[in-house]
């Protein structure tokens, strides 16, 4: 494509600091670099403590097993979402109950989860969509009422917020994604974020193989063991110095974003006006970090057809998620076609655009001109139906 639907982009000191690594020779964990990220993590957004992981899909398995779940338990999440947010639950044994979504943000419906609550739920998993904020004090209230965990699924939401409150930094648990395609990447990366402390010390021993090894490296011990279940849940150093650079410039970066979000918005809007498209919802509580910008097309079939034209043009447009319950592994837990209406048309009908801080002015008038040209076409040959059809019915 000669605009790709991503593009990575560096920050300036990656090079520099992972040169300052390698003439310093350690490069396994948990070093100068990993300490840097989870320091700058916690105190820009309140978490209690960050904990960096090789993935985001590893720190969801974590936060499933601080969540102890087992075998028949349940846990509501939203169907129109990554597969890892599922398989967290499903390796455990725990069944996955899907909720429908809203049609304005795209993320779970808080209408819908109080009556799929049962005395087997153990958890809510809110995915936040293209950095935009479920309504978490809805989510933080049917936890507390029910006496349930709360996990955040913020792979799409670093550095954003709702009502000033860090995505992430909310529910009991957090996870962060640093994929290349996430808006601060290091290839492939992520974070748990642990806002409970009492989670704080099993989270260290199940991400160090089950062993206190971290509380060995703190001298807290003379000797570490095998505790408890765990894997390796950390990242190799190196990782961690490339991720600080992106880190460091997450501020710009937003910016960045934000002023391509804008100009799509700007001269997008029209369309929308005449009803041809659906824009970005964004509600006035929450600050986004501008992760994605997505079309909703009228259609599926126009969807589809303006994503074909786009890639034609080599503009790299795509679309989203396969909703998890009319998957194959979704349709092992019963569900079928027709159970969450919102999410499959929406998923049908949605299309996302190039958005990464190195797309240039140009490349996005290009982008914009050819959606401008394709519904312009569709207009002309729906109103040349239309005219048929008129003098047939005269």
């Amino acid at each position: 494509m000669k605009i790709p639907f991503n593009k990575s982009s560096l920050t300036g000191h990656e090079m520099e600091y992972m040169a300052a690594l390698l003439r310093k020779g350690d490069l396994s964990s948990d070093g100068e670099f990993s300490q840097k990220c989870t320091a700058l993590l916690e105190q820009k957004y309140s978490i209690h403590r960050v904990l960096l992981t090789p993935s985001c899909t590893s720190a969801l398995e974590m936060a499933g097993m601080l969540c102890d779940l087992r075998p028949g338990d349940e846990v509501i999440l939203p169907s129109y979402t990554f597969p890892s947010t599922a398989n967290a639950i499903v390796r455990l044994g725990a069944i996955p109950v899907f909720v429908d979504i809203r049609p304005d943000t795209l993320n779970i419906d808080e209408d819908l989860i109080e009556v799929a609550i049962t005395d087997r739920t153990k958890a809510i998993i809110a995915v936040h969509y293209a950095g935009v904020s479920c309504n978490m004090d809805r989510l933080v209230a049917l936890a507390r009422k029910y006496e349930l965990t709360l996990l955040e699924d913020a792979a799409q939401g670093v550095n954003a917020f709702t009502d000033n409150q860090a995505l992430g930094s909310i529910g009991a648990l957090g996870a962060y994604s640093f994929h290349s395609t996430k808006n601060y990447g290091c290839g492939e990366g992520g974070a748990l974020c642990v806002n409970s402390p009492a989670l704080v010390e099993r989270a260290e021993i199940i991400r160090e193989k089950g062993t206190n090894r971290t509380k060995f490296l703190r001298g807290d011990i003379d000797r570490y063991s095998w505790v408890d279940i765990g894997s390796s849940y950390v990242p190799s150093e190196i990782v961690s110095a490339f991720l600080l650079a992106q880190l460091e410039t997450i501020e710009s970066t937003t910016q960045k974003r934000k002023t391509i979000f804008e100009f799509y918005n700007y001269h997008l809007n029209h369309l929308q006006d005449y009803g041809l498209m659906r824009l970005p919802f964004i509600p006035r509580n929450c600050r986004t970090n501008y992760h994605l910008y997505y079309l909703l097309l009228p259609t599926a079939e126009l969807r589809t057809e303006l994503m074909t034209y786009l890639n034609e043009m080599e503009i790299g447009a795509t679309s989203h998620y396969v909703p998890l319950h009319t998957s194959p592994m979704g349709r092992t837990f019963g569900y079928e076609t027709g159970d969450l209406p919102v999410t499959e048309d929406l998923s049908k009908r949605l299309l996302r655009l190039p958005i990464y801080p190195n797309l240039s002015e140009p490349e996005q008038m290009k982008i914009i001109s050819e959606i401008k040209s394709f519904m312009l076409q569709r207009q002309v040959l729906k109103t040349q139906a239309n005219v048929i059809v008129r003098g047939r019915e005269l």
